[in-house]
């Protein structure tokens, strides 16, 4: 069984903002297989069958800093060894768009992730960053920029690109 998360902050004010890449990309892999979320554990869960594994994928709403108390219970609760998460999460050192992957690490600064680490006591799960940085990063601080709104070519490029390759790393990583 594989756990993967998508981090960001609950409520509406917060949709579809940048640091809810990780949200719409567990959206994204729920609708594309016809599955409802459910409250539960302190998360929005979906459970999904992909090649050949179980997979929960769940919203943690517990905001964004304090993701790792619903990680936290989401493990205890289903047994999941942390080589069997994956979290999905936006990065802001990355260019709008470019992903990228590794297995362990550090939070390089990403409070989600620092929260999971914490709670978890490990940096061994998977990491998938979605890049949200373009021209107007430099224009304002980091903690506003994050909670801007993507742009609608920006989400259409979500859709129609990001996602599905975000889908294509996930099944890799199942095989």
């Amino acid at each position: 069984m594989f756990l993967i998360i998508g981090l960001g902050n609950p409520g509406l004010k917060y949709k579809k903002t940048r640091h809810n890449a990780g949200f719409q990309a567990v959206d994204f892999l729920a609708d594309k297989n016809k599955f409802k979320k459910n409250k539960k554990l302190k998360s929005e869960i979906a459970k999904i069958q992909t090649n050949n594994q179980e997979v929960i994928l769940a919203k943690p709403q517990t905001f964004m800093n304090n993701s790792g108390q619903a990680v936290k219970s989401l493990v205890d609760y289903y047994k999941i060894k942390p080589e069997n998460i994956i979290v999905i999460y936006d990065e802001l050192d990355l260019p709008f768009g470019e992903i990228r992957m590794k297995d362990k690490g550090s939070s390089a600064g990403h409070n989600g992730i620092k929260s999971i680490i914490e709670n978890l006591k490990t940096e061994n799960f998977y990491r998938i960053r979605i890049g949200i940085a373009n021209e107007y990063k430099e224009k304002m601080q980091a903690d506003k920029f994050v909670l801007k709104k993507f742009s609608k070519n920006e989400q259409k490029e979500l859709q129609n690109k990001i996602f599905p390759e975000v889908v294509n790393k996930i099944n890799k990583l199942l095989n």
